[in-house]
């Protein structure tokens, strides 16, 4: 009988490979790696979010337009999101220089907007370079292809200033770019869940997964709105429900299996795929079928109230 995979308490490192190609020992080192950053790197309570609908979808089309890896795209939203919580808690903690004007923002998001406007396009295009660099699977932006690209879209810079844009995103990271991203756990836990089933059509199923990883990302606010007024059973919640609630947000194993579980309903395959999840994360089939359920709803366009997975 074959061995069957889930999360187990061991010391493991992870490392990179194609899709489809893991061994059963990489795949059990990917898994507690994979569990292991997820909880190290949940918020507590507050997190900035920068990942909201237009930002998203701009990153994904210029990953589309250069065409690059997908896994490029996603991996840059998230090089985005704590370069801009970095940015914002060293703005705000920087010491008021001497003799300066006393006509402050009316706030620190003006503060940052007006300091970053012109920037902005310029930072999120950086982060899809360093992204696109680490990537194993996606050609090089050169410089001259970058610049056109830049040009195209009405934001003219120079090699030069392209170069100053990478160098400061990547000092405001601390040169740490190895950061995990949706796709990879969604990967990844389909590289398990094929190696535990394997009479699950995983390639129809992979190919849905990221359909739906894609209406997730840039439906992201209003399907967790759905999924906090479900947990709360609250229209509307209060700020310390909101505030006890983004752990869940920004819990990229909960994403991942969500995604799946999505495909699988759209694949017919709930029953035989949301049981192997919840065995392999120890997620519980209530916890993937909100999620779903909160999704689904967006999907199809019904009301809340309508459960499309009874």
């Amino acid at each position: 009988m074959a061995k069957r995979l889930f999360f187990s308490p061991s010391k493991s490192n992870a490392a990179g490979v194609k899709f489809g190609e893991a061994s059963f020992d990489l795949l059990t080192d990917f898994l507690v790696n994979l569990d292991k950053r997820n909880k190290d790197d949940l918020p507590t309570k507050y997190c900035a979010n920068f990942k909201n609908k237009k930002v998203v979808e701009y990153i994904l089309l210029i990953t589309k337009e250069l065409r690059l890896d997908p896994l490029a795209g996603y991996h840059a939203v998230e090089l985005l999101q704590r370069f801009m919580v970095k940015y914002i808690e060293d703005f705000i903690t920087a010491p008021t220089p001497k003799g300066a004007t006393s006509n402050h923002p009316r706030s620190y998001e003006d503060a940052v907007y007006n300091k970053l406007k012109d920037k902005f396009p310029l930072i999120i295009f950086s982060c899809v370079q360093l992204a696109n660099k680490l990537s194993l699977h996606s050609h090089m932006i050169d410089n001259n292809t970058a610049v056109h690209f830049l040009h195209s879209v009405g934001c003219t810079v120079s090699k030069q200033v392209l170069l100053e844009s990478e160098l400061m995103v990547l000092k405001g990271l601390k040169f740490r770019l190895n950061v995990l991203n949706p796709l990879t756990y969604v990967e990844i836990l389909l590289e398990v869940l094929g190696h535990n089933e394997p009479s699950i059509p995983l390639k129809h199923l992979y190919h849905y997964c990221h359909h739906v990883l894609q209406f997730i990302s840039l439906e992201r606010t209003a399907i967790y709105e759905t999924l906090l007024m479900a947990t709360t059973e609250c229209v509307s919640p209060s700020r310390e429900q909101r505030e006890k609630f983004v752990p869940v947000t920004e819990d990229c194993m909960l994403l991942g299996v969500g995604v799946i579980a999505v495909a699988a309903f759209i694949l017919r395959k709930w029953e035989q795929v949301v049981g192997e999840l919840s065995h392999i994360t120890r997620i519980s089939k209530r916890s993937i079928t909100d999620f779903a359920h909160a999704t689904l709803v967006h999907i199809v366009g019904i009301g809340s109230s309508v459960n499309p997975l009874s």
